[in-house]
């Protein structure tokens, strides 16, 4: 079904690729990229020859109806692996142990380390769990990967995608193998991930802000909270100036109205 999926998106939308000799022929790797878009697992996956396993949420394959029966089928076929990320740690733990068992199997593991989209195109800080904790617990390579534009396809909001080409660079493998054994150690998860997400930065040219995505959207959510109620408590600044001035008005024309009548 990869297949089936992978050649109509080629088609439709003609994504450029750079760096294709990075990925290996056989053998297990890990593929981190900026996410900053639903569509960014369905694009590397179509330009890659080999099947990419990416985390998902488990609420895309158990959605009722029609939809929800369609969704689960294409994300499956794009070779996404539900997860359920409602149970805090647990559910972090679950995550790591699916990517290690990707690893052994020998295939290719996909992963954002900013944990979420991008809420406007920047790249954030990753999280210092499954990406490096996955890498030292295999030791498998890390492959950076930078999607380029697939944010302007299908901005928030939008049904139909914008036909246009997205462009993915993919980096050379990085080798953490010095940091065997010390994937507890958080000051190495932290040095391992900020590598990574370095060398995500170059290919992509993105503006790097160092928080976490999760914070920036609370951020933005409050901001954006604030400036309706900034708007709300304005509009009703205006009309209780606006009847104030209607009330004078009409006191006025009483008033004329009177020195008429009076004269």
């Amino acid at each position: 079904m990869k297949f089936s999926i992978g050649g109509p998106l080629k088609l439709a939308f003609r994504p450029w690729v750079e760096g294709l000799e990075n990925i290996p022929a056989e053998g297990p790797a890990i593929l981190a990229s900026n996410h900053l878009s639903f569509s960014d697992s369905f694009f590397l996956p179509a330009v890659l020859d080999r099947k990419v396993t990416f985390i998902a949420k488990a609420e895309y394959f158990t959605t009722p109806g029609v939809k929800g029966r369609m969704t689960a089928a294409f994300f499956k076929g794009v070779g996404q692996l539900p997860v359920d990320r409602s149970g805090g740690r647990g559910a972090g733990e679950a995550a790591i142990k699916s990517g290690v068992d990707v690893i052994e199997r020998g295939e290719l593991f996909g992963i954002y380390p900013e944990g979420t989209r991008s809420p406007d195109g920047r790249l954030y800080r990753g999280k210092p769990g499954g990406l490096a904790r996955v890498a030292l617990a295999t030791g498998a390579p890390v492959i950076p990967v930078a999607m380029i534009d697939t944010e302007k396809i299908q901005p928030p909001g939008k049904v139909m995608p914008k036909l246009m080409r997205p462009g993915i660079r993919i980096g050379r493998p990085l080798d953490f193998s010095r940091y065997n054994g010390m994937e507890h150690d958080r000051f190495v998860l932290r040095a391992v991930t900020d590598e990574v997400m370095y060398e995500i930065m170059k290919l992509s040219g993105q503006e790097y802000v160092d928080i976490y995505a999760t914070a920036a959207k609370r951020q933005i959510a409050d901001e954006a909270k604030a400036q309706k109620q900034a708007l709300k408590e304005a509009q009703k600044e205006a009309q209780k100036e606006a009847r104030k001035e209607a009330e004078q008005a009409e006191q006025q024309t009483e008033k004329d109205e009177k020195e008429r009548s009076d004269s």
